[in-house]
């Protein structure tokens, strides 16, 4: 596979000061009636003109003659090739892509709305216009491509997958690492340098999103409820050892069943505790 070759073009402020003598002799041969001169010297006029190329910062042109590459322009400046040169100007400039927001099946076939961002430029001119057809579109096609199968290699979160380790949802870096890695192997054919690239949309589908949040609000429930027993517990736990230290009452088996279901009540609740007022016993 062949790749980029540099070309060291000639200055053109060289040739501009050869074509501007030309322009004078001709003047001088058709002053003089002398077409026979003049005539020659207007052909190599217009092929000296031809032959200019002016190159803008990260821009670069390619040079072919007659089907055959020879070789690509980096420099910037005012230059001059071959006339017979055909030249293409490819820009090197960073430029951004940003997907349309697809809908993919992730790893456990919940639909997903996903979208990308990637950074990218042109590295090697040869394979860029030569080695694909249409380096743009093809940077839009394989990137959406790569998406699509990174969607599918991970679940969105581990609700379904207990067991995964990286979700699309809470792994950020690792799964930006991974696009990256795999849009890299897909545009190094085209010559594409990826400079980065990360998931700015991920979502549920529509038609399941709203079941998902139900599921998402259930478990945030449970692990709160989690969290408010526990805590409940420990300071119920407190409360007897201290009762027992400091010997303030004697407590039965079940009298401590009955402060131990009071006190988990008052913790727990999710509304203010009304005190009720025992006249009698606690047996009567």
């Amino acid at each position: 596979m062949k790749t980029e070759k540099i070309f060291k073009a000639q200055s053109g402020y060289l040739f501009l000061i050869i074509q501007l003598l030309f322009v004078a002799i001709m003047i001088v041969s058709f002053i003089n009636e002398l077409p026979a001169i003049g005539v020659p010297i207007i052909f190599l006029i217009v092929l000296i003109g031809i032959g200019y190329a002016v190159i803008n910062p990260n821009e670069s042109v390619v040079l072919t003659l007659f089907g055959a590459y020879k070789g690509t322009i980096r420099d910037n400046g005012f230059f001059w090739t071959n006339p017979f040169f055909i030249k293409k100007k490819i820009s090197l400039r960073a430029r951004n892509f940003i997907s349309e927001t697809i809908k993919v099946n992730d790893k456990v076939g919940n639909p997903v709305m996903i979208g990308m961002v990637l950074v990218w430029k042109v590295s090697d001119t040869f394979k860029a216009l030569f080695e694909v057809d249409a380096y743009e579109k093809f940077v839009v096609v394989q990137s959406e491509a790569a998406l699509r199968k990174l969607a599918g290699l991970y679940a969105y979160d581990n609700f379904e997958d207990e067991a995964a380790t990286i979700t699309l949802r809470a792994s950020g870096d690792e799964v930006n690492s991974k696009l990256e890695d795999e849009i890299k192997e897909r545009l190094a054919i085209a010559g594409i340098e990826v400079v980065e690239s990360r998931i700015n949309h991920l979502a549920y589908a529509s038609e399941i999103a709203g079941s998902m949040l139900r599921r998402q609000q259930a478990t945030a429930i449970i692990a709160a409820r989690s969290k408010i027993v526990e805590g409940a517990v420990g300071m119920v736990e407190a409360a007897l050892e201290s009762l027992a230290k400091k010997k303030i009452v004697d407590l039965d088996d079940e009298r401590k069943a009955t402060m131990v279901s009071n006190l988990l009540v008052v913790l727990c609740s999710e509304e203010s505790a009304r005190p009720v007022i025992n006249a009698g016993s606690l047996y009567s």
